[in-house]
């Protein structure tokens, strides 16, 4: 018996392309929803997980919430800027892909971001000794307190805005322009950075959370440029590797 050898068998079949799902992303409506949950929450909770001690601190309260949503706020940024840095790889344009585990962390994570920031900013208008308005709080220049530091956390604000809507919605921009201006992101954390040191009184404190940050960011962007000139595989890409073999 004789065998065609035109004819396909088992062992010269090609396999059947193996199907990526697509990452999780969270609709705009249930975005909107999580932001405002998350907003309640938080303001509930600065009165009742820690209720003020003294009329000293009921009378700062709000300030409080107002500086410590911006530390949490800050603190998510960050995190979010640095799982940026590590997964994009300039020689490997996948990686970002690959990552199912890592990836949905730092695209959703501007939700939270988000929601912290919008209770930083409402604190900020009912603190009575800030006096900061709702249009010097929107128009950079314009408060009565601390002008300049203020004025650097509207920007950021702004900033932070145009990178996340864009990053949301790639496909309505044309190609590469949405990466182009989410590269914004670094300018993001430097002005939530000298917004934070340079608006809060309590900056001296704060002093080794702030270099923390900046060494965190500064080593993150470092180990990209790392990769990029020795042409390795970034952690993310090693894993999705071996896990493939």
């Amino acid at each position: 018996m004789t065998v065609d050898p035109t004819t396909p068998t088992l062992s010269t079949a090609p396999a059947a392309p193996r199907r990526i799902d697509p990452p999780f992303r969270l609709s705009g409506r249930t975005t909107m929803i999580l932001i405002a949950v998350l907003a309640i929450v938080a303001v509930y909770a600065t009165d009742q997980i820690a209720p003020a001690t003294s009329d000293r601190q009921a009378q700062l309260r709000i300030w409080l919430a107002a500086r410590a949503a911006g530390i949490v706020t800050f603190l998510l940024l960050t995190f979010q800027i640095c799982l940026g840095l590590i997964l994009s790889h300039p020689t490997n344009k996948s990686t970002w892909k690959l990552s199912k585990r890592i990836y949905p962390w730092h695209a959703h994570l501007w939700v939270f971001v988000m929601a912290f920031l919008v209770v930083h900013i409402v604190s900020i208008l009912l603190d009575p000794y800030a006096k900061v308005s709702v249009v010097a709080s929107f128009i950079p220049g314009l408060s009565e307190y601390r002008s300049s530091p203020v004025a650097l956390g509207t920007m950021a604000l702004y900033a932070f805005v145009l990178t996340a809507i864009t990053a949301r919605y790639t496909k309505l921009l044309p190609a590469g322009v949405w990466l182009t201006i989410h590269r914004l992101s670094l300018v993001v954390f430097l002005l939530a950075w000298l917004h934070g040191i340079l608006a809060g009184t309590d900056s001296g404190a704060l002093g080794p959370l702030y270099v923390g940050t900046g060494l965190a960011v500064v080593f993150s962007g470092a180990y990209r440029y790392w990769a990029s000139r020795q042409r390795r595989p970034t952690f993310t890409t090693s894993l999705t590797e071996v896990a493939v073999k």
